[in-house]
Parts: structure tokens; sequence; C-alpha cells
């Protein structure tokens, strides 16, 4: 089992059983307590919430902060600059000062971001806010997983993890929903209120509950140009740097469309917050059903075909997206000038279609980009994810910066996306057997 500095830990190493009740004395690596999985559920879900709950607020939170139409993006740029920095960060932080410590003080930065956030009064204000939070945040993001494998291995491990990875992908479904559905009864400052209230939860269970899970003797030094070493010695990989790319423009796709989809919907074609809450939902749907399609498929196909086919059918739905889009501007509607009603939905198809392969090219580009760094897969697997979120910040910032009464910003920037993923692609290595085969087990697992 890999632990996140790319250390391999065997069964003899694994910690033995102590006490978990509250209060108790848990520095000795307790053994996993059966309520714990559930307590880093609740503490994973902070991010993904973050991120998705507000969408639906975006046009209500730029009257209110006197801000441009489709500016709003720029504080979802903003976290995800946070979570970039974060991401890369709080794994060494973790492994130097245990895994309680990093993320009880996370938890409680991130609750005064959010306590600021919903006192802001301008937008710079507000991404200031919200990038303090995103760093903070991204201890919940990454500190669970390590817990993961510091108290568990094998199947056991792979069965833990993957509740967290369904958690991860079902509140994204949810919180737009509510709140949307929230929006039509309480401000979008109740909004950063509750998220405030459930920092101060994770605070409280931090405090009262949660066991330290890694071992005093098992913590690692923080050396700074040891960490930038092995960064640069993962850069250099080519299967890392390739398939990391079309893993980081995945993550450009997806937040192109989660930073311009508010103002799309809502202001061109006129839907409540509770009704755009519901079609994030089932756009929701379509990647995680994808990425279900991606794991009964593995074993069966490569993980190489499955990517090339995904990236494929992405480039296709954008390029379809993109002309539909373009057609419907040749027609405006006379009362509002905008596009016709009547493009809805195939805009909304071409869309399912393309976000909907992002659940097949994430996991199989994760592959690829880990094929070749056994002794520093979580290092590596940090790197990514800071890719991913770098790009969907400057994602996020090019569409708070281009037009916002049309669609077509969004189209072409997906298509954007899509066509760096498949130039990627070109140069992606082709894996030997014997690893790729053993990468599918994982993607399985996982």
């Amino acid at each position: 089992m890999a632990s996140p500095d790319g250390i391999t830990l065997t069964a003899s190493q694994e910690p033995p059983a102590a006490s978990t009740r509250p209060g108790a004395d848990t520095t000795a690596n307790p053994a996993m307590p059966s309520w714990l999985p559930i307590l880093l559920g609740f503490l994973t879900a902070v991010g993904p919430v973050s991120t998705d709950i507000y969408l639906p607020a975006f046009p209500a939170l730029e009257r209110s902060l006197h801000a441009a139409s489709g500016s709003a993006g720029m504080t979802l740029s903003a976290w995800m600059i946070g979570l970039a920095i974060g991401q890369i960060s709080m794994g060494p932080l973790s492994d130097r000062f245990g895994r309680r410590i990093p993320m009880l003080l996370g938890m409680l930065v991130y609750t005064i971001g959010s306590v600021g956030c919903a006192m802001s009064t301008s937008l710079w204000e507000m991404c200031g806010f919200r990038l303090l939070a995103a760093i903070a945040a991204s201890a919940s993001i990454v500190i669970p997983s390590a817990c993961v494998r510091d108290l568990s291995s094998g199947n056991a491990a792979a069965k833990l993890m993957s509740k967290l990875i369904l958690i991860q992908g079902v509140v994204p479904i949810l919180a737009p929903m509510l709140g949307g559905m929230a929006l039509d009864y309480i401000s979008w400052r109740a909004i950063f209120w509750v998220s405030a209230g459930y920092g101060g939860i994770c605070v409280l269970l931090l405090l009262r509950i949660f066991p330290e899970t890694l071992r005093p003797e098992a913590r690692r030094e923080l050396r700074p140009l040891s960490l930038l070493h092995r960064y640069t010695g993962i850069a250099r990989d080519r299967s890392f740097i390739t398939n990391g790319m079309i893993w980081g423009f995945s993550g450009f796709l997806s937040f192109t469309y989660l930073t311009a989809a508010p103002t799309v919907f809502e202001h061109i074609f006129g839907f409540t917050p509770a009704h755009y809450g519901m079609l994030f939902g089932l756009f929701a749907v379509c990647m995680i059903g994808a990425s279900q399609i991606n794991g009964a498929l593995v074993g069966r196909v490569s993980a190489g075909r499955l990517l090339g086919i995904a990236l494929a059918i992405a480039i296709v739905g954008a390029i379809a997206l993109l002309v539909v889009v373009m057609l419907g501007e040749q027609y405006p509607s006379p009362e509002t000038h905008q596009i016709r009603k009547i493009m809805l939905l195939p805009i909304v198809g071409c869309m399912m279609i393309t976000l909907g392969t992002t659940g097949i090219i994430g996991p199989n580009a994760m592959v690829g980009a880990l094929s070749n760094q056994p002794q520093y897969a979580g290092s590596a697997s940090a790197f990514a994810g800071t890719l991913q979120y770098a790009l969907g910040s400057l994602a996020s910032t090019a569409i708070g910066l281009l037009p916002s009464d049309t669609p077509a910003p969004m189209a072409a920037l997906m298509l954007f996306a899509a066509l760096m993923m498949g130039f990627f692609a070109v140069f992606r290595p082709h894996l030997p057997p014997e690893i790729e085969e053993a990468m599918e087990h994982a993607n399985t697992a996982h």
C-alpha cells in the first residue's frame, strides 16, 4: 500500500488496534472504528459542497455586489487557485505533523474564510476570502485519503476509498440542487453562513472524536528542496506529463462549464436557480454514469483504448456544441435578442455528451500518469490534481473576462480543452501490457 509520499507499507506495518472512544489517546494508530468512514466522508464532502452549492447564485451575487454579468466566475477561479496550492502542500504537511492537526487548522481557517465570503461587500474581497477558504479546505480533500492508507490496505482500502469517491460524486449532484432551491427563500449570503456552520461542525468533530492515524515514528521531515526535486523528476516523465495534461485539461473543460453554465442557463435561457440546480444534477449523473461504464469495461478494453474512444467522443461533442451555438446566434429572437429557445435541447444534449466523457477520461488518464510512478504515487497524484485545478482556474478566469450574453465562449473553450486533450494523447506513450494490466486493476478498485 502506497503512503502519500510514495513509501510502500507492508501488512506488518499496519497500525495495531487501539481504543478509539472519544477522548481516548489514539496517537498509537488505532484500528479502523466503524464510524470513522462516515466521518471521513463528511470531511471529504467539504470540497465539492463548497465548489458547487453557490453556483446557482452567480447572477444574484453579481447584482448584490454590483459586479458585471459573468464576473462571479472570478470567485470560482480564486477557489480553484487555492485548491491548486493546497492540493500540493497539504500532503507533505500531514506527513510531517500528522493528520489531525493540519485538518483541524484547515477546517478552522475554512470556517473563517466562509464567514468572510458571507460578509463580503465587493467581488475582489470575496475572491480573497474564497482563496483563503480553498487553501484551507484542501486539507479535507487530501488528508482523508491518507487516513485510509494509514489504517487499511488491499481490498479494505479499495472499498473505503470507493466510498469516499462515491461521496465526491454524489455531492456535486445534490449541492447545486439544494443551493438553487434555497435561493427561493434565502439570499446567497446565507449559503456561505451555512458553509461556515459546516466548517464549524467539522472543527468540533475533529476536536472531540477524530483519532490521529499517523504514528509519530512514521512521520517524515519536511524538506522543500527534496520535494522540489521529486516533483521535477515526476514532470520529466513523458507518461506522467502527457497523461497529466490530459487530466488537467479535463478539469479545464469541466470548470469552463461550471463557471459559464449559471449565466448561460439563468440569464440567457431564463432558468430559475432551482431549475438550474436540477440541470446541473443531470450533467453530474452523466459523468458518474460514464465512470461506472468505465469500471465495467476495464479489464475487457485497455485503458489506453478507452481513453482514446472517450477523447474522440469529447471532441465530436464539443464541435457539435459550438456548431449548434453558432447556428443559434444566426437567428436571434426579435423580442430578447437572445438565441432561440428551440436551441436549448440540442445544446443540453451536446453538453451531456461532452461532459459525460470526463467520467472515462479522468480515471484512465490518471492510470497512465501514475504508471511509471510506483514509488511516488501520492506525490504524482497530488501533482496531477494541482495541474487540474490550475488549468481549471485559467478556465474560470477566461470565462469571467469573455462576453456573458452568449454561450459561444463556453462552447469555444470546451472545444479548446477537448482538442488539447487530443493533442497530448498523440504523444502519450504506449504502456507495457503488464503495467497497464496492473493499473487497470487499481482503476477497477477505485
